[in-house]
């Protein structure tokens, strides 16, 4: 990998999501040398990956380059790769590009999607977690539009613009609320000669409310928002099956869909060599203490999306979510160090700053530890928020104007195919 050897103690990071790069930027002027790995060369915003899906925003807007946001820092080292495998035994992580050594591992390697096993599901349909997935869900619902046009059969048109979403998370629930207003506002000027009306977008939900991390206030009125949208709710129902035409379910509903998007779960993404039952526990999570110590080692540390920690507030693990990850990442690297120094570390505390969800145009829910509140109101508060985490002043400035001028023009103009998504089955 080219990586120089330094008196230092080397300290491998393995993801550039929001727990990796908050620890790199805490490490970054310290007496150690960080190296960072990931598949990818970008960090991305994933909260708003759902804009990119339903033509808001380009991709480029919710990415930043890895080696830009540490560029200025001495003994930092990013490497584009994949990791293969960790052998804790020897220290060493496996990886696309050749091996290296380390003194102290962090894996921060996020969550990828959950299926819960359903292959059938995770063959046809489709997902939003990267932002690939999200240009080809983009393409898909483009297309699906188009190919209405050409088809006479009704029931095929019908499928065509038939949208199902998996889940009534803030995912499911924020993208609910973007198809809405482009069914209302876009596609008929861009399709005057098809009835756009016909257009139906259904949430299924497998427990009896949406956005079931939040208040009941908040799961009320976000049910409220997206039915005045013109969104259908299912409730207590449980997608079980998807061929890529028809979505089956735990009762007698079934979907007639080309478009079945998954959004109703996710789960650690580990590593081969710490893997095992003896590490893993529900959610395919990385078992942390309170230090963030993978059990049974003192110098391999999990953080955010992969790792559980579990405490009396949160006996399953934190929530997966951006906060939990930024906070582990930041209090991790103040830790390592007094590690180093043979100091004792702090135990990490989860400092709950709330949770928000957006349905759409003036429409929102907002948690906060000791206010709940919901509307326009809500919506600034998310859109400064979002925009505060953002990374890079370009991108706040490049998603600020183009909320201002999808706000004015009711317009989202990245609504384009640039790569025709085809799945690999032909269905």
């Amino acid at each position: 990998m080219n990586i120089p050897r330094t008196s230092y103690p080397r300290v491998i990071i393995i993801g550039g999501g929001f727990a990796g790069v908050a620890l790199a930027k805490k490490l970054s002027k310290q007496e150690v040398q960080v190296v960072l790995l990931d598949k990818h060369n970008y960090h991305t915003f994933q909260p708003l990956l759902y804009q990119v899906s339903t033509g808001g925003l380009e991709p480029d807007s919710i990415a930043y380059p890895i080696r830009k946001i540490l560029k200025d820092f001495p003994n930092f080292y990013f490497r584009l790769a994949n990791v293969e495998e960790i052998n804790a035994e020897k220290n060493k992580v496996k990886t696309s590009i050749g091996n290296l050594k380390f003194d102290y591992l962090v894996i921060a390697s996020g969550s990828t999607t959950n299926y819960f096993g359903n292959t059938q599901i995770e063959k046809h349909s489709m997902a939003m977690k990267t932002i690939p997935q999200s240009l080809n869900l983009r393409s898909l619902i483009l297309e699906n539009f188009e190919d209405a046009l050409l088809t006479s059969d009704l029931n095929e048109r019908n499928a065509l613009m038939n949208f199902v979403i998996v889940g009534g998370g803030p995912t499911g629930v924020e993208l609910a609320g973007a198809l809405a207003e482009i069914k209302k506002g876009i596609l008929p000027k861009d399709y005057p000669d098809l009835d756009t009306r016909l257009a139906q977008i259904h949430i299924v939900q497998s427990g009896d409310c949406i956005l079931k991390g939040m208040s009941d206030k908040a799961s009320q009125k976000a049910e409220d928002f997206l039915e005045k949208l013109g969104v259908n709710i299912w409730k207590n129902v449980r997608v079980t099956n998807y061929d890529g035409k028809t979505a089956t379910t735990n009762t007698d509903l079934t979907f007639e869909t080309a478009t079945l998007i998954w959004a109703a779960g996710v789960k650690g993404a580990t590593i081969n060599g710490l893997d095992g039952e003896n590490f893993v526990t529900k959610g395919n999570r990385i078992l942390v203490n309170e230090f963030n110590q993978v059990k049974g080692f003192n110098h391999i540390f999990a953080i955010g999306d992969v790792a559980c920690m579990e405490t009396e507030t949160f006996p399953y693990g934190l929530p997966m979510m951006a906060q939990p990850a930024i906070q582990q990442g930041e209090q991790l690297g103040d830790n390592l160090l007094k590690l180093i120094e043979d100091k004792p570390m702090k135990p990490f505390e989860y400092k709950d700053k709330g949770a928000m969800a957006t349905i759409g145009r003036n429409k929102a829910v907002v948690d906060l530890k000791n206010w709940k509140f919901q509307g326009v109101f809500a919506w600034y508060v998310w859109m400064f928020v979002h925009l505060f985490f953002l990374i890079g002043f370009r991108n706040r400035m490049v998603v600020f104007i183009n909320w201002v001028y999808n706000y004015i023009r009711f317009d989202r103009e990245a609504r384009l195919i640039i790569r025709p998504f085809k799945r690999k089955n032909n269905v």
